[in-house]
């Protein structure tokens, strides 16, 4: 049964543990690329093993198409988001305040230094409604009688 207190490493387990990165020297045009082939919304910028950024959709609409420049010719290091990260113990409902607080989408997750994974809004909002389908069954078996004891 999923919960609002279930730890963001249910989530990746669940969506499966799939990141995918770019380098802040690649092009914004690249980036967008990468995003259009996955059908991903965002990328890890990751410098080696370090990450240094997250670049999403909303910031090539907001600080490229927007602002006039040009993606081909502009680096994701330019527009790209200081990481707000959590780690696998940071519980859904603590990632959903903190997306909130901090006006983000994506949240990586970090354990030990190192990158595991990239939790989105989306991801948060569908554990979310799966904890109340899962909170409406129970409730109806209740009612019906037949809950278990």
């Amino acid at each position: 049964m999923m919960q609002l207190n279930d730890p963001a490493r249910s989530i990746l387990q669940k969506k499966g543990g799939e990141i995918w990165t770019i380098s802040p020297h690649s092009s914004v045009y690249q980036a967008m690329a990468i995003m259009s082939d996955r059908n991903i919304g965002a990328l890890a910028v990751m410098e080696g093993d370090l990450l240094v950024g997250v670049i999403a959709e909303r910031d090539y609409a907001r600080k490229i198409v927007l602002k006039g420049k040009a993606s081909r010719e502009t680096e994701v290091a330019e527009i790209m988001q200081t990481p707000v990260t959590v780690t696998p113990g940071h519980t859904v409902d603590e990632c959903m305040s903190l997306m909130t607080s901090e006006r983000v989408r994506y949240l990586p997750v970090m354990e030990d230094g190192r990158m595991t994974g990239l939790i989105s809004i989306g991801d948060l909002v569908n554990w979310i409604i799966g904890s109340h389908e899962d909170t409406i069954k129970h409730l109806h078996s209740y009612i019906a009688g037949s809950y278990p004891a």
